[in-house]
């Protein structure tokens, strides 16, 4: 299994952090030249690998970490996802209810990846939480992930636990999705929640 976040900004790098510290391998890319930003790779640590767009698509779990209104432009690198699976870590804010034809952002998103199953996760926090460590006295911090797949839902909650926070399942795209999905001036309800985990 491998993975590659495409972005790489204040939320990407949060990613890639969360990789380096639990020693797990990532691509990351953007669509400028992996030279760009090879320093900032690095400064991570050795198990980020800045490569080009076209070489980042091909991993199996793919990061989608970029501005929501960039995601066509991500979806267009291959014909087909067929066998990969998406996790949308985008928030469209910003951008109205009509344009995003009433449907939740996610669904959006799962439409312009042909083929692939799409994960809405890691996305209701703000990258500088993201950034920290996960574990939080003794406890793990949650990142809600909602899919219409089951099966995508619980290989990326498989991988979140790796990376040392507690998934919680929200259930379906156009259920759970909506609480942490932003759109026009409004913010799911779930968004921005910093919650953590205890195993009693």
């Amino acid at each position: 299994m491998n993975y590659a976040i495409i972005g790489f900004g204040k939320l990407g790098q949060a990613l890639a952090k969360a990789f380096a510290r639990s020693g797990i391998d990532v691509s990351v890319a953007t669509t400028r030249d992996p030279e760009s930003f090879a320093s900032a790779a690095a400064a991570i640590g050795p198990q980020i690998t800045p490569t080009t767009l076209a070489k980042a698509v091909k991993a199996d779990i793919v990061f989608l970490a970029v501005r929501f209104e960039s995601h066509p432009e991500v979806a267009k690198a291959l014909p087909t996802w067929e066998g990969k699976t998406i996790v949308d870590v985008t928030n469209a804010y910003g951008v109205s209810p009509e344009a995003l034809g009433g449907q939740p952002s996610s669904k959006v998103v799962a439409q312009a990846f042909t083929g692939g199953k799409l994960v809405k996760g890691f996305n209701h926090l703000v990258a500088a939480v993201l950034d920290r460590d996960p574990a939080v006295q003794g406890g793990k911090r949650a990142v809600f992930l909602a899919s219409d797949d089951d099966g995508a839902a619980a290989e990326i909650a498989t991988l979140a636990e790796k990376l040392g926070f507690s998934p919680i399942q929200l259930g379906g795209l156009s259920e759970g999705g909506l609480l942490v999905q932003a759109r026009g001036k409004s913010w799911g309800p779930l968004i921005f929640k910093d919650l953590v985990k205890f195993d009693h």
